[in-house]
Formats: C-alpha cells, sequence, structure tokens
C-alpha cells in the first residue's frame, strides 16, 4: 500500500502554512515505514495532481474555509470533497484538491482512500507565525493521522530521539559577516 501524507500551504503566509508545519512535526517525531510519504506540497495549484498519482491513500493537511472557530478542526472524506461545487479560482497558487483528485481519477490513477484534515484559520497575512489557535491545532491533527495510519493497518511508533521539525522559515536569519565582500 502507497501511503501519501501531503502538507498544502504557503508557510510564508501565517496560519495558511499549517499543513506543510502538521507534515514536517509528523515526520521529526514518528518513525514511518517505506510505505507513508511524508510530503511538503507547499502550493502547488495544479501541479498537485503529480503527488497523488499511483497512491493507494493519500491524506492532506491544509487551513481550509469551514464554519466554525480559529483552531477547529474538520475531517473530509474522498466523497466530502468530490460532492463540494468547485470553488472560483484566485490564482495561481489554489490547492485545487478536488481538481487533482478528478484528474488522478479519469487516468485510473487516483487514491481510493482521501482524507483531508483541515483547521480553520485565525488569519492568513503575510508573516511566518501561526496563530495561538491555529498551533493548539498541532497535536491533534498529528493525533489524526497517526490514528488514520493505525486504521489502514500501518504500525507508527514515536521515535526514541525525536528529530528537530525542519521548520526554516521560522529560524532567525543569519547575522551578516561584517568583511563579506557585497
Amino acid at each position: 500500500m502507497n501511503i501519501r501524507i501531503i502538507g498544502l500551504g504557503n508557510v510564508l503566509m501565517s496560519d495558511d502554512g499549517f499543513g506543510p508545519y502538521v507534515v514536517r512535526v509528523f515526520e521529526a517525531f514518528y518513525d514511518l515505514p517505506q510505505q507513508v510519504q511524508v510530503i511538503d506540497a507547499g502550493t502547488p495549484g495544479i501541479d498537485l495532481t503529480p503527488y497523488i498519482l499511483d497512491a493507494d491513500v493519500v491524506m492532506f493537511v491544509d487551513a481550509v474555509n469551514a464554519a466554525g472557530r480559529a483552531g477547529d478542526i474538520h475531517q473530509f472524506r474522498l466523497a466530502d470533497i468530490l460532492e463540494q461545487a468547485p470553488l472560483p479560482h484566485v490564482g495561481p497558487s489554489d490547492r485545487r484538491v478536488k481538481d487533482a483528485l478528478l484528474t488522478a481519477a479519469a487516468a485510473g490513477m487516483g487514491p481510493k482512500d482521501v482524507l483531508l484534515v483541515g483547521v480553520i484559520p485565525e488569519w492568513i497575512a503575510t508573516g511566518v507565525s501561526l496563530s495561538r489557535p491555529v498551533r493548539s491545532a498541532i497535536a491533534p491533527v498529528i493525533g489524526v493521522l497517526a490514528t488514520e495510519l493505525e486504521r489502514l493497518g500501518v504500525r507508527v511508533s514515536l521515535r526514541t530521539a525525536p528529530r528537530h521539525p525542519d521548520t526554516w522559515w521560522e529560524r532567525p536569519a543569519p547575522e551578516s559577516d561584517p568583511h563579506a565582500v557585497a
């Protein structure tokens, strides 16, 4: 079974970076079998399709527009996603999950099992920090991913020595060398 866990979002746009943040933390804390691929896809737009081709199972993590309060977690299955009316595409970075799923299915290469785990953002604006309610959703969403893998019969375990998540966008800029030539 080929399983892909895909984080979607722009890490430079505050809460929109939730998906990439979660998958990097998940991968840092869990030992995963080779059949599970963790992907920070950023904002692929129409280029999302190649990430899901030939996958048996795809789990997306993203900020979502849904009813509720900032930090609320929502889960959508394949049927839920396909039942939604298409949304207008505002720009090239629109994620187009439904379009990618339909394209992969039309090619006979789409996943049969899909889960989108989304959190309602508090704000989406230029910046690299997640809001407090969205940050508090990280651990519960990681729990959802681990539970879903176990439901699929995939054994996951916490790393004995967790790695530091590669959230490069949160690192301070290196101090410049006063002797460097510009």
